[in-house]
């Protein structure tokens, strides 16, 4: 009840901060400065802008008879851009009685931009075009016309093939990148789970491939510096699938749209999209890489603002991009053994606030960024980020908070606010990254956000995995409240056990309610995608009130023992799950394994996210197998036959190895079958396999539909047919395992 009440309370207060910061109603007109890109004037007049700093000096210098009240910098139409970044410490700040708003002029839309236009395009062979990059610029993205280009990449190298140890791998013959005429400049992307790499190649000898340091020592295990269970998605782990592909080498420069820069002559060189004109076309590469900083600043607001191709210049050094979780990475050479976090880097950020008070960014806009969007940390407490929209960054859209369990109290994170954001296509090149993140946060609201297309994570909220400082932190109190959260998790990046909405760390007083969740890790083909996902030593937890649909595993999973105290109450969901782990937790009057949401479910989804009532909900679609009769061919002992009709994503129900092995459910009655859902088991995948439907029960005349490969999580196969009996049966050899089978009218 505490929890729920401050959640309304803060949102109460983000509107009445946004309708009249520290003002009252009858307090005198605000000082306006006014700003234009152009600006050389030092009146900030409407009539002689003024640059950004100098409008930043004189709100620095305003009289004395002017801090009782409101003092405004509005910025013109245009791009401002910044070689370095605007800065606002204490002596730029405002106060209880007044507030230093940096915002847009009415009607206008002025963006921050830390580009460099690339011009003097010529054209090159095989419809490549080519560019003289200016010096102290790394063009590790690029932007024609507004558009994201890709850094040339090539194919997935196997482990057996790309071997990896503590020193370097293999794999440089197979790859082809011992043919290339310069390896130096291109890096290995690996993705292990939840983590993800990007190191650049040092050198090549014969087939040995070795990588700049300390990237690679940090990517690999036996650092003695994240603990030994993190050693397990370590690149030269068992769990180690491969190099995802190489990228940016000329000789890999094979698709309209894709990039590559040579340091070495200092080019770049690109191969357009069809009715791309590189001789019109506006390219920009981000250059710049924090665009405004707040460092101990105080009763600012930033509203109205659009920031643009800010850089994350750390991939591009030796540290390169060594992930650990959510687009944190583990940086520096050497260093103690460290189970506290002090070694973990977050990626940089447009706007960085550093121990800022009462700070608000709010109706601003993030977008084609190298980074990550804002971030609160070192001590910022009763700050907000709301209403605002982030899409297509390479990282993260909002990180909150940092990585030390006890922090002294001037830098401990505390009743800050993420609300009422729209976060789309974040994590575009560092996979591993969230939507939004929270360190140790202690009082953080994040609500009514709405997140979609997401590679990794939606929600994390909490640090520290099994490491014994996460048991008593400052983690408390915590509300991630009325989030629409959609399409996380998704199966085209490889990226592997998380959720949409994802915790570590004792939380006591913390709750989960109100959040629409649907589709996350959906199409996968492992078993460890979630919705709400109370990982690593998740305690005191109240999970309830959720609608949670369409999701790869467990919609909700407190799997480690050492996670007690977590209730999950009065959730709606279309699958079933094992009961919460650790002593204390419980689940209690949950609805599950629906087929359609009620209405009251149908309320909560629609409420949920930054535009409650605009976004439309998913209805689930009505299972004719639950109520059919269902028998297998075989069985291996370990499941019911009816296993698979139930709901439960999470056991399996399974044959024998066997010539011809299935599964099939008899509908009662001849019925229309528009689409089956296949599920692979939770242990076992289903391989090379039919489904037959038909009107008899010896299948004479069955529609047949053949698939290839692995079942996913789920397998969806159109049919458009009518029958009474499905099965599911192997071609050849083997068991078939389902987790679920669902048949859709």
């Amino acid at each position: 009840m505490k929890a729920a009440l401050r959640v309304l309370a803060v949102a109460c207060s983000v509107v009445a901060t946004l309708a009249a910061p520290h003002t009252a109603s009858a307090a005198p007109a605000p000082k306006i400065y006014h700003v234009a890109p152009q600006g050389q004037g030092h009146a900030c007049t409407q009539s002689a802008p003024c640059s950004l700093t100098a409008a930043r000096d004189k709100v620095r210098e305003s009289p004395a008879e002017e801090t009782d009240r409101d003092l405004r910098v509005q910025l013109a139409s245009g791009t401002y851009r910044l070689d370095t970044p605007l800065t606002l410490g204490a002596a730029d700040s405002g106060s209880p009685d007044h507030t230093v708003t940096w915002t847009a002029e009415p009607g206008a839309r002025p963006v921050l931009s830390g580009g460099r236009v690339i011009n003097g395009w010529r054209p090159a062979a095989d419809g490549r075009w080519t560019a003289t990059v200016p010096d102290g610029i790394t063009p590790r993205q690029l932007f024609v016309d507004g558009v994201r280009a890709v850094r040339a990449r090539g194919q997935s190298c196997p482990a057996s093939v790309c071997h990896t140890t503590k020193t370097g791998m293999t794999g440089a013959v197979a790859s082809g990148v011992a043919s290339w005429a310069d390896p130096t400049a291109a890096e290995a992307v690996i993705r292990v789970r939840w983590r993800n790499y990007h190191c650049r190649i040092a050198t090549v000898d014969a087939d040995l491939i070795t990588f700049a340091q300390p990237c690679w020592t940090n990517s690999a295990s036996g650092t003695d510096r994240t603990g030994p269970a993190w050693d397990t998605t370590a690149v030269d782990s068992s769990r180690y699938p491969g190099v995802s592909y190489f990228e940016n080498a000329p000789e890999l420069l094979d698709t309209p749209g894709e990039f590559a820069w040579d340091p070495k002559t200092r080019t770049v060189t690109y191969l357009p999209r069809p009715g791309e004109d590189m001789r019109r076309a506006a390219v920009e590469t981000p250059a710049t890489e924090h665009l405004v900083v707040l460092d101990g600043a105080h009763d600012i607001r930033l509203s109205g603002l659009a920031f643009s191709y800010a850089a994350y210049d750390q991939p591009n050094t030796d540290e390169g991009y060594a992930g650990t979780q959510a687009g944190l990475t583990l940086t520096g050479a050497t260093g103690p053994t460290d189970h506290a976090g002090r070694y973990y880097a977050k990626p940089s950020a447009a706007v960085t606030v550093r121990g800022g008070h009462h700070v608000t960014i709010d109706d601003s806009a993030f977008s084609r960024l190298g980074g990550a969007g804002v971030i609160l940390e070192a001590g910022t407490q009763d700050s907000t980020v709301t209403r605002s929209a982030f899409t297509d960054l390479s990282s993260g859209a909002v990180y909150v908070g940092d990585t030390e369990p006890a922090p002294p109290a001037d830098l401990t994170g505390l009743r800050n606010t993420v609300s009422y954001n729209t976060i789309s296509r974040t994590g575009v090149e560092y996979t591993d990254s969230v939507g939004i993140w929270a360190g140790y946060e202690a009082e953080l609201t994040v609500d009514h956000n709405s997140l979609d297309h997401l590679p990794y994570s939606g929600i994390s909220v909490g640090w520290g995995w099994n490491q014994p400082e996460a048991r008593t932190s400052v983690l408390r109190d915590n509300a991630i409240t009325g989030n629409r959260i959609t399409d996380v998790m998704l199966v085209a990046y490889g990226q592997h056990d998380g959720g949409a909405i994802y915790t570590q760390g004792s939380q006591p007083g913390s709750v989960i309610s109100g959040n629409y969740i649907n589709r996350s890790a959906y199409g996968n083909t492992e078993r460890d995608g979630n919705g709400i996902y109370l990982d690593e030593q998740s305690s005191h937890f109240r999970v309830r009130g959720n609608v949670i649909t369409r999701v790869g595993y467990k919609w909700v999973s407190n799997w480690a023992g050492y996670g007690i105290d977590n209730l999950a109450t009065g959730n709606w969901t279309d699958t079933d799950t094992p009961a919460l782990s650790g002593t204390g937790s419980a689940m209690t009057d949950n609805h599950v394994t629906l087929d359609r949401l009620p209405d009251e479910a149908l309320r909560v989804a629609e409420a949920a996210g930054a535009r409650p009532g605009a976004e439309a909900v998913e209805q689930l679609r009505p299972d004719l197998a639950r109520s059919g009769t269902a028998t297998q061919s075989s069985t291996d002992g370990t499941a019911a036959a009816s296993r698979a009709t139930d709901g439960d994503t999470t056991t399996d129900s399974g044959t024998a190895s066997e010539p011809g092995a299935w599964w099939q459910v008899d509908l009662g009655s001849v019925r229309h079958v528009g689409q089956v859902e296949i599920w692979n088991g939770a242990s076992t995948a289903t391989a090379d396999f039919d489904v037959l439907i038909a009107r008899t029960a010896d299948f004479t005349g069955a529609t047949t539909v053949h698939v290839t490969g692995r079942a996913l999580r789920p397998t969806l196969v159109d049919t458009d047919t009518e029958g009474r009996y499905v099965r599911i049966q192997r071609t050849g050899t083997g068991r078939v395992a389902l987790a679920q089978v669902a048949v859709h009218p």
